[in-house]
């Protein structure tokens, strides 16, 4: 009876006082919060309460284990299950902490400046660290697992550190195109080219950066598509990126009109549409001819915007309400497609009149002259026959 009650005593004992401990840090978290209102740090700590208390619970059962001499079957198992839970805590716990702290950094840095582009460059760049970190700590956290807390193990990774320079050119000739996107990545995210938040145009597609990995870059279309390409393509082909540079951008819409067009006064409208339009920025503005074919005249009306969102906005509505004012007040100048006769000038019916006439006694005249020729063929081509026909046929 001893041999179950001690440890379940124990061990439940030992978890128990984790938790109390755990909660605890809690309050302690929330109280710091409350007195310094001015930072999220403390409240965003909160989020390391499980890894925190799965790692007080692991190395405290680990050592209550071996100070009161709790004697289970597979004991060395246990050990070994503790000891590697121990390791994956500390890790997570690590791994919050440092979100946590960047996460933080990144709302006071917004808070200071009104530079979004910079805003935005650094929450890539933290966005960038925090996967590189976070990449390294698993990777050596697998590393102790195996190397430290499984003894039989230790020979095998011995082994393999003997040999890291073979292992690591395989590995680097074998991951060659991850290894490509995985330094592209560093260099988008630091050699600021395109960051999280920018208004890009990727393979003829609009929309916004929304997340860069180590390998891949998401762009959210419009129509909330995500578009996912490698981080490689940003290094190696030509896109359009609409936030370089500050947000303001101009939008430009193009029309198809008649010649008779009154472009002044759609220019004026134009103009008094705008001013009372709050995605217009009051920059500038312009409404000019730009090219003219046989049939139509094309027609750009241009307008500054904030970003790229309202130049969107704008251009639609700037479409919509010049159509409507042109077919409202001016429909003559909208396309069309004639179908009737054209407009002539005075006195083009009498003169057409006439020339009806002379062609109609000119085509009688030319049918008889042709029918004469044809008789005189035919005759022509009966007085041949007559005259090869031999003598009494």
């Amino acid at each position: 009876m001893d041999d179950v009650l001690r440890p379940v005593l124990v061990i439940g004992g030992t978890i128990t006082l984790t938790l109390v401990i755990g909660w605890l840090i809690d309050r302690a978290l929330c109280a710091a919060d409350r007195r310094h209102p001015d930072t999220r740090l403390w409240s965003l700590l909160r989020r390391c309460q499980m890894p925190l208390q799965l790692l007080l619970a692991a190395s405290a059962v680990q050592v209550s284990y071996d100070t009161f001499h709790v004697d289970l079957r597979r004991g060395d198992v246990i050990q070994s299950m503790l000891a590697t839970i121990t390791v994956v805590a500390a890790v997570w716990l690590v791994i919050r902490a440092a979100g946590a702290v960047a996460e933080n950094s990144l709302t006071r840095y917004a808070a200071r400046t009104t530079d979004q582009a910079r805003v935005r460059q650094f929450r890539t760049q933290l966005a960038m660290i925090r996967r590189v970190v976070t990449t390294v700590l698993a990777i050596v956290a697998v590393a102790v697992a195996i190397l430290l807390v499984f003894p039989s193990m230790r020979a095998l990774g011995t082994s393999m550190l003997a040999s890291a320079g073979i292992i690591g050119v395989i590995a680097g000739v074998a991951a060659q195109s991850m290894l490509s996107n995985l330094f592209a990545g560093l260099q988008v995210a630091f050699g600021d080219s395109v960051r999280i938040g920018d208004t890009v145009v990727v393979d003829g597609e609009w929309g916004t950066v929304e997340e860069i990995s180590l390998a891949f870059l998401t762009v959210r279309i419009w129509d909330d598509r995500r578009l996912t390409m490698p981080v490689s393509y940003f290094n190696s082909k030509p896109y359009e990126n609409w936030s370089r540079g500050g947000q303001e951008i101009t939008g430009t819409v193009f029309f198809h009109l008649d010649h008779a067009t009154p472009v002044a006064a759609l220019r004026r409208r134009l103009h008094d549409f705008l001013r009372d339009r709050e995605d217009w920025d009051g920059r500038h503005w312009g409404l000019v001819v730009t090219d003219t074919t046989p049939t139509t005249i094309e027609v750009r009306a241009a307008m500054s915007t904030r970003n790229p969102d309202d130049a969107w906005s704008l251009r639609c509505a700037v479409r919509e309400e010049l159509i409507a004012w042109l077919g409202e007040h001016h429909p003559y100048a909208l396309p069309r497609v004639a179908t009737s006769p054209a407009a002539t000038f005075p006195g083009a019916e009498a003169l057409d009149g006439q020339a009806t006439d002379g062609r109609g006694r000119g085509s009688r005249t030319a049918d008889g002259e042709v029918e004469a020729g044809l008789a005189a063929e035919a005759e022509a081509r009966s007085r041949t026959v007559r005259s090869s026909r031999p003598a009494g046929s």
